[in-house]
């Protein structure tokens, strides 16, 4: 199938909320944009410390993750973000692998966005077209 990468923005959940409290101005709310791994093997954003210091990221916990070399890995979990494709967005909780360099967007996150992998064209696209109706902002 070969690698697929897409383009994504990265908030801070906290600060959108604080946002749309009005405790904060839109310049205020901290965002990346990141080229990201369309990876169907992973089930949740996947991020690295780098990406999650500097979105000021609150690491709530830690998981287990299985990678694709059978080995395992602890990983913080962090307070919510909010992914952006194109039109489309979700909330989630990122994994932080230790060690790590890339983003992976995983299934999960496909599947709450309505998007499925061309892997001939090696991008991502609707399943039901552009639009959706219902965007949160």
């Amino acid at each position: 199938m070969g690698t697929v990468f897409t383009e994504i923005i990265l908030k801070n959940g906290s600060d959108l909320v604080r946002l749309q409290d009005g405790n904060i101005t839109d310049k205020d709310v901290r965002s990346l944009t990141v080229n990201a791994i369309v990876d169907t093997g992973a089930i949740t954003l996947v991020i690295n410390e780098n990406i999650c210091q500097k979105l000021g990221l609150v690491i709530e916990g830690t998981r287990t993750a299985y990678l694709a070399g059978g080995e395992e890995a602890s990983c913080k979990v962090t307070e919510p973000v909010r992914i952006y494709w194109k039109n489309r967005d979700a909330t989630c909780r990122a994994w932080v692998l230790p060690g790590g360099d890339d983003v992976l967007l995983g299934t999960i996150l496909l599947e709450e966005m309505d998007l499925a992998v061309d892997p001939l064209n090696k991008q991502l696209f609707g399943v039901h077209g552009d639009e959706v109706v219902g965007l949160i902002k």
